[in-house]
């Protein structure tokens, strides 16, 4: 009578995670800043029908790398659950936190419970009304959940990305040269530093002093080749 075959929980946790993690790297890479007028999302992303940036509420967004499939399953599942609560009881009731909490237990309960995990992260913010009310998030694969502050990179080759950052992020940035210092740090993930277009990135920022409601915009076209001072745009 033979043996079963039998695998460690230890090696099987340290297997799903690696495989997500491997998955993760091979995407590019997405960051997140915090500006002197709200949150800036810039992605490496040259399709302009999948997005790795979108509104998940009034004043709350969403980025992510990895597996589109995945983690657009995710998105559509944070606007549902946020227009519940917010048509249950108060738009707002509506809080990054909840949301974040919410996408925690649903990414730790499939890396636990499912032979494949989701090949995802994800940074969900929320702008306030002043910089020190900003709050950004930070998912891994496996449900961990990170409270970060003035930057978050994600994807591709993030250590060499926000080791770049490290060294010249500072607080107060605006708009034009966040985005500026954003672009230049998503070109050095390998040792050979590249010049992203406009065309290459897909832009948004939460913008605290937007007059309504809904803070979230979209960047692109002229506007974002303006603000990366591209010969075109002056052309």
């Amino acid at each position: 009578m033979s043996m079963p075959f039998y695998v460690s929980p230890e090696q099987v946790i340290k297997d799903k995670a690696d495989y997500a993690r491997k998955g993760i790297a091979r995407g590019r890479s997405v960051a997140v800043l915090q500006y002197v007028d709200g949150i800036l999302f810039v992605a490496e992303n040259p399709s302009r029908a999948l997005h790795k940036v979108s509104e998940i509420y009034d004043r709350i967004a969403f980025a992510a790398v990895g597996k589109y499939n995945e983690f657009e399953n995710l998105r559509v599942a944070g606007i549902r659950l946020a227009d519940l609560r917010g048509y249950s009881f108060d738009r707002r009731d509506v809080t990054v936190r909840n949301l974040a909490n919410a996408y925690a237990q649903t990414l730790g309960t499939i890396f636990t419970e499912t032979n494949k995990p989701f090949e995802v992260e994800l940074v969900v913010a929320e702008v306030g009304d002043a910089p020190e009310a900003d709050q950004m998030y930070r998912l891994t694969f496996d449900g961990s959940v990170a409270d970060e502050h003035g930057y978050v990179v994600m994807g591709g080759s993030a250590e060499n990305i926000a080791t770049f950052l490290a060294d010249r992020f500072a607080d107060g940035l605006d708009l034009t040269a966040a985005v500026r210092l954003a672009a230049e740090a998503l070109g050095h993930d390998t040792d050979d530093a590249r010049t992203l277009s406009s065309s290459q990135l897909e832009v948004a920022v939460l913008d605290r002093t937007r007059d309504r409601s809904r803070k979230f915009r979209r960047i692109g076209g002229t506007a974002l080749a303006t603000l990366l001072a591209e010969d075109d745009a002056s052309a």
